[in-house]
C-alpha cells in the first residue's frame, strides 16, 4: 500500500530527518538511503519498520546532521600542493601574472577531508534515530489508514457487483436444463419424423437428467457466496490479513472458471466474464494489502 511519512527531531546539536516511502509489492523489500556511517543501523531500522509494515517496498531516506568540531575536518596536503602546482604553472604559461589564493584551492574537491561518522557515534546517536523513525512510521500509518478506506470501499463494491452477478446465475441456471430438454426433443423429433419412430420419453429422461447432473452448479455458487461472506468478515478483522483474502480471491476465481465449464449456457457465460472481472480488480488491490 502507497504512503508516505516524514518526521524531524533535534538534540545536543543532533538534527535527524527521517522520510518514509511505501509503494506495493507482494514481498517486504526495504532500501535504507543514509550517510556514510550510518547503514550499519539497517537492521534496527528494518526492525522497526517491520514492526507496522509485512507487505510492499519501503523506502527509508535517513539525513543526520550534527555540529562539527575543529578535529573533524582536515586538509590533505598532497592534494592542497598539486592543485597550487598545476594552476601555477597554467598561469606561468599563459602570462596571467596572476597569483593563486588559497581561499579558491580551499573550494576545490578532495582539499578538505570531513572525518566520516564513526560506528560508535553512530550507535550513539541510535536512540534519537529510533525516535525519529518511529514517528515518521505513525505519520506514514496515518495516510495508509486513509488510502486503506477507500480500497476496502472498492473491494466491498466489487463484492457486491460479484454477488449480483452470482443471484442472476443462481435464477437463470434452473433454465438450463428446460432449455436443453425443449432443444432435445425438438431435434429428436424432427430427426426421428423422417424415418417414421416414435421417441422413447424414458430415453428423453435419461438423456435430460445426465445433462442436469453434468451442469449442476448449486455446490459452486453455494462455495461462491460463502467465500464473499468470508472475504467481508476478514476485511473486518482488525488482524493481518493480505494471504488470507488473497487465498479466497483464488478459491473464487476457481468457483466461478467451474460455473462457467459446467453451466454450457450462454447467459451463465456472459454472468461469469463479469465476475471474472471483478475478481481481477480484487485480485490486483489484495496484493497491496498487508
Amino acid at each position: 500500500m502507497t504512503g508516505f511519512g516524514e518526521a524531524h527531531r533535534q538534540t545536543n546539536g543532533v538534527a535527524v530527518v527521517v522520510e518514509v516511502r511505501t509503494i506495493n509489492n507482494r514481498y517486504f523489500k526495504l532500501t535504507l538511503k543514509c550517510g556514510e556511517g550510518y547503514s550499519l543501523l539497517e537492521p534496527e531500522i528494518e526492525s522497526v519498520v517491520r514492526q507496522q509494515i509485512r507487505r510492499g517496498t519501503v523506502q527509508v531516506s535517513l539525513r543526520v546532521d550534527r555540529v562539527r568540531g575543529s578535529e573533524d575536518y582536515q586538509l590533505n596536503p598532497a592534494v592542497l600542493s598539486n592543485y597550487r602546482r598545476q594552476l601555477q604553472e597554467l598561469s606561468d604559461q599563459w602570462q596571467l601574472g596572476e597569483s593563486v589564493g588559497l581561499a579558491q584551492l580551499l573550494l576545490l574537491p578532495g582539499v578538505v577531508i570531513e572525518n566520516p561518522t564513526s560506528p560508535a557515534e553512530a550507535e550513539e546517536e541510535w536512540p534519537l534515530v529510533r525516535d525519529t523513525l518511529v514517528a515518521a512510521m505513525e505519520n506514514l500509518a496515518q495516510m495508509r489508514v486513509e488510502e486503506g478506506r477507500a480500497m476496502a470501499a472498492d473491494l466491498r463494491a466489487n463484492c457486491l457487483a460479484i454477488a449480483s452477478e452470482l443471484k442472476q446465475i443462481e435464477s437463470r441456471a434452473p433454465l438450463v436444463v428446460t432449455a436443453f430438454r425443449e432443444r432435445l426433443t425438438d431435434r429428436l423429433q424432427a430427426t426421428l419424423a423422417e424415418f417414421a419412430v416414435t421417441l422413447n420419453p424414458a430415453d428423453l429422461i435419461k438423456e435430460v437428467g445426465l445433462f442436469a447432473e453434468r451442469s449442476d452448479i448449486s455446490e459452486e455458487v453455494v462455495r461462491l457466496r460463502s467465500h464473499l461472506e468470508q472475504f467481508d468478515t476478514i476485511m473486518e478483522s482488525p488482524e493481518s490479513s493480505g494471504r488470507k483474502l488473497e487465498f479466497l480471491t483464488q478459491e473464487m476465481f476457481r468457483e466461478t472458471n467451474t460455473i462457467g465449464s459446467k453451466a454450457n449456457d450462454v447467459q451463465i457465460a456472459r454472468h461469469v466474464i463479469e465476475i471474472k472481472a471483478s475478481i481481477e480488480r480484487i485480485r490486483e488491490m489484495i496484493q497491496n494489502v498487508e
